[in-house]
């Protein structure tokens, strides 16, 4: 099966994206509220892609190596986990969403801290479930603080080899479903935005998406939408197919310009109107 994408019509979504990301960055990084209806996964890595849209910038703040831990396995947090790890900043039970609103048009403000103030009210501190993966957070931290996949891999079969843990062996069979590729250059990309604002990681990640689309150096998103998404086989044949067959400087092609004139870095607008705190992340 042969696919082609338009490019113009791909950046254009891409950018109209980011566009709104970075024009609401204010009220965007200070507020998140969650009701018990919320998950959140970020399972790029089993369709042959890489978390974007920032992901590589706010998953790096997670505590510890949690955001490792979610970017490279796919893992679905409900609304308690994206409170504990800090994806959320406030928790409000459905029921009392009506008078949440009724509170914000009485506050008629976009202050990020008087929106904070009136939705603390109406938010409570969920318990995060017996099962839950923050509850392994020492574990994550132990495995996912590695300095490549293979380690991080390599540390969980050697947890999983000590003790009989059903979430390690769920983890690590997490790994080994998805693409090599998305793993090697997504925990790249996580790792590399641990030193980089927003912006930065905004460019790099539209970079990155480029030369996925392209294609030329791996064939995997296209694979991984036809396994998953339209033959729903769910027999992805990645190549390569291990992680060890994945050199640095292949890697090292996803972070690179593209040299033809119909695939340009994303250049993201100035913007001195946002208050201090916002422009320094970015």
């Amino acid at each position: 099966m042969n696919w082609s994408f338009s490019y113009p019509y791909f950046a254009f979504v891409l950018k109209v994206m980011i566009y709104i990301l970075i024009n609401h960055f204010d009220v965007l990084i200070s507020v998140h509220i969650l009701t018990f209806l919320q998950l959140f996964a970020m399972p790029e890595t089993v369709l042959g892609i890489f978390p974007d849209v920032g992901a590589s910038y706010f998953l790096s703040r997670l505590p510890g190596f949690f955001g490792e831990y979610v970017g490279l396995t796919g893992a679905r947090l409900d609304g308690a986990e994206m409170l504990a790890c800090g994806l959320a900043t406030h928790f409000v039970k459905s029921e009392r969403l009506s008078l949440l609103e009724e509170a914000l048009v009485k506050a008629d403000s976009s202050n990020p801290a008087v929106i904070s103030s009136a939705v603390g009210e109406f938010s409570h501190v969920p318990n995060l479930k017996k099962n839950s993966a923050y509850h392994r957070l020492n574990t994550i931290n132990k495995c996912f603080s590695r300095r490549t996949v293979e380690e991080i891999i390599i540390a969980l079969e050697t947890e999983a080899a000590e003790k009989k843990d059903d979430w390690i062996s769920s983890t690590i069979q997490s790994l080994k479903k998805a693409s090599p590729m998305s793993l090697k250059i997504s925990f790249r990309s996580i790792r590399k935005g641990r030193l980089e604002g927003i912006g930065k990681c905004l460019a790099r990640e539209f970079r990155m998406i480029c030369h996925v689309m392209q294609g030329e150096i791996n064939k995997d998103f296209i694979e991984g939408c036809r396994a998953i998404l339209l033959d729903k086989d769910r027999n992805p044949k990645w190549e390569p197919s291990k992680v060890e067959l994945i050199s640095e400087e292949m890697v090292d092609c996803y972070f690179s310009k593209i040299n033809e004139d119909e695939w340009e870095d994303l250049k993201l607008p100035v913007r001195s109107n946002l208050p201090a705190y916002a422009i320094a992340k970015l």
